[in-house]
């Protein structure tokens, strides 16, 4: 089985402002699962919902996403 892609950092910076799915599932209004299957890389949140869960945790819109380049 190939290796899964890692697109996001959701869970990474859910974890460094000590907050939980379950915190971020009420506070955007979205599904436990679908925040969960954010977390695991299984889904994707849209852009839309990328940035609102960035002014969400307080962060930059970059911060939760992989980088591709140094």
């Amino acid at each position: 089985m190939a290796d899964k892609k890692i697109y996001n950092r959701i869970k990474a910076v859910l974890a460094e402002k000590g907050k939980t799915n379950n915190w971020l599932s009420e506070q955007t209004g979205k599904n436990i699962t679908t925040v969960s299957r954010w977390c695991t890389n299984d889904m994707q949140p849209t852009m839309e919902t990328l940035f609102t869960i960035a002014k969400t945790l307080d962060v930059d819109v970059r911060e939760l996403l992989v980088r591709t380049k140094e």
